[in-house]
């Protein structure tokens, strides 16, 4: 099992998503943050079945910092409860492994 996560998080807009996104990689908290713009999302929220356009945020972060990662992620997202599901790859290339490493280890 790997230490690297893949975290999937939607996001109301590619504004919202990007700031916050750019914020996380600033802070060593995600290695890099891909956004794919325009899904469609189905949920029930409150009793109601909603649609809504959303941008998913695919991040790249170790367990390590994970823990970080969600609350901060927790206080800056906009949603009342947002999406954040980490998944562990069975495997993965291990020059990017260590990429993925150094990049959320602060420097200092």
């Amino acid at each position: 099992m790997s230490d690297v996560l893949v975290i999937l998080c939607t996001f109301p807009d590619s504004g919202q998503a990007r700031q916050i996104g750019t914020r996380l990689v600033e802070m060593q908290l995600a290695a890099c943050v891909n956004l794919v713009p325009a899904i469609e999302s189905i949920y029930r929220w409150q009793g109601r079945i909603e649609t809504a356009s959303e941008v998913l945020a695919i991040f790249k972060t170790t367990s390590a910092v994970f823990p970080a990662f969600e609350q901060t992620l927790m206080e800056l997202h906009p949603y009342e409860v947002p999406e954040i599901i980490a998944i562990a790859p069975d495997g993965i290339a291990e020059p990017y492994r260590n990429w993925v490493r150094m990049e959320t280890t602060p420097q200092g």
